[in-house]
């Protein structure tokens, strides 16, 4: 049985999406005879809490532990709350705010755990010549702990796999910060470094694969995925009895679709019957930009925003929408972003609407499941036909999808696929 050493900041208690991955493939990396040890922090204070996820973890596992000096911790002391997230960058700061979004840029690079690198690589060290690791995986973001399998890798030779959930320079919040030109170049440095070092590079979607192609050969896409053993596959489901359209996710200021909720207004005012039966449900956080939008097109009594609930819960809210959701960050890296809940709706087998680009990794999952439509940022008259679409099919009683391939995501095989992917790069 090889045994990896998996590196996360996000390890239950954590919820939420940076948690999803790892998780699920620790908890079938035995099946394919790897025994997984994680290395996490023990003083954590994550955004979201999920205390169910704890039962996943399989029973025995090793998980290993140290602290982390979080500088959020003293920057909320000046008005930043210790669980904002990246995504959620205030577009007007204050003066304040804006002294501190420039520190958090230029002072902790690549981000606020970076003083976590090096003692966990000194630690790390010590382990590794007590214990037999045939690879190291580190994931992110966090992007700092990178530098951590970069520094294993170049002092002790070990093999390194690097999982970038997002990509780095490309994120979609990145081009907000005010970074000075030599951090910029510092930040595009480490990257390549990185991605030129590991022994192989993972990355969740062809877009990232083709722009990370220049510095690396060695790159595997290996998506995000559902898992369905927690669920009864043979429990009939209730379906709302809404018009229900719901989104799960953080809903921050870059995914607050303007031609979303101006066509939902417009066919309110036109159709009393879609106004009756129309229900949006917006599960998790939300910017106070999206709220004002659907306050400024009169849909505050028909959207209702449920703040962050257990994973469990939020499946169920899935397998009985009407409709399934999808905003996309409209954002310079827009077509590459594949958000890891698209998998779960696939699993909830319910028609899925993206507001999103036509020619982006998450519009060819769509097109070759048959699992949903996509329309462009833009496009109010083809968001409107596809809704009055939808909501013909939904009076008429049939509103379903039949989706294909799917089981291609399902969180075991691609764990198969990571441990075909370690047996490989261990040869």
């Amino acid at each position: 049985m090889k045994k990896v050493l998996i590196i996360t900041y996000y390890w239950p208690p954590a919820g939420g999406s940076g948690v999803q991955r790892w998780l699920k493939f620790v908890k079938y990396f035995r099946d394919f005879n790897i025994e997984p040890v994680v290395y996490t922090i023990a003083n954590p204070n994550y955004p979201i809490i999920d205390d169910t996820l704890i039962n996943e973890i399989p029973k025995d596992i090793e998980v290993l532990r140290k602290s982390i000096w979080e500088p959020n911790n003293f920057l909320s002391c000046f008005g930043k709350k210790k669980t904002e997230s990246s995504g959620f960058l205030n577009p007007n700061p204050s003066f304040i705010g804006k002294i501190i979004q420039y520190i958090r840029a230029n002072f902790f690079v690549p981000d606020a755990r970076v003083f976590w690198v090096n003692p966990s690589v000194k630690y790390l060290k010590k382990y590794l010549s007590k214990n037999k690791i045939e690879v190291v995986i580190t994931t992110g973001p966090p992007h700092s702990l990178h530098l951590i399998g970069l520094k294993l890798k170049q002092q002790l030779k070990v093999k390194w796999i690097a999982d970038f959930r997002d990509p780095w320079t490309e994120i979609d919040y990145f081009h907000q910060l005010p970074f000075s030109n030599r951090i910029l170049k510092k930040h595009h440095k480490l990257e390549e470094e990185v991605l030129q070092t590991a022994d192989n590079v993972m990355v969740v979607g062809n877009t990232m694969k083709e722009n990370y192609r220049k510095f690396t050969k060695n790159i595997s896409v290996i998506t995000n995925g559902f898992d369905d053993e927690l669920t009864n596959k043979n429990s009939e489901v209730q379906l709302n009895s809404k018009f229900n359209i719901t989104h799960v996710g953080l809903l921050n200021a870059d995914r607050n679709s303007k031609t979303l909720w101006k066509v939902l207004s417009e066919i309110c005012k036109e159709n009393a019957q879609f106004k009756k039966d129309l229900e949006v449900k917006l599960i998790g956080k939300v910017d106070i930009s999206v709220t004002q939008k659907i306050l400024e097109f009169g849909l505050t009594k028909k959207v209702n925003i449920i703040n962050y609930i257990t994973h469990n819960e939020v499946v169920q809210f899935q397998k009985k929408a009407q409709v399934l959701l999808l905003l996309v960050n409209n954002v310079p890296s827009a077509k590459g972003i594949l958000t890891g809940k698209i998998f779960e709706y696939l699993n909830a087998k319910r028609p899925v609407l993206a507001v999103a680009p036509l020619d982006g990794d998450l519009a060819k999952i769509l097109k070759s499941t048959q699992a949903g439509f996509v329309v462009d940022f833009e496009d109010e008259i083809g968001l409107k036909n596809q809704l009055l679409k939808l909501y013909k099919e939904f009076k008429k009683g049939s509103l379903k999808i039949n989706s294909k391939n799917i089981e291609q995501f399902h969180r075991r095989e691609l764990t198969k696929k990571v441990s075909e992917l370690i047996e490989q790069i261990t040869e």
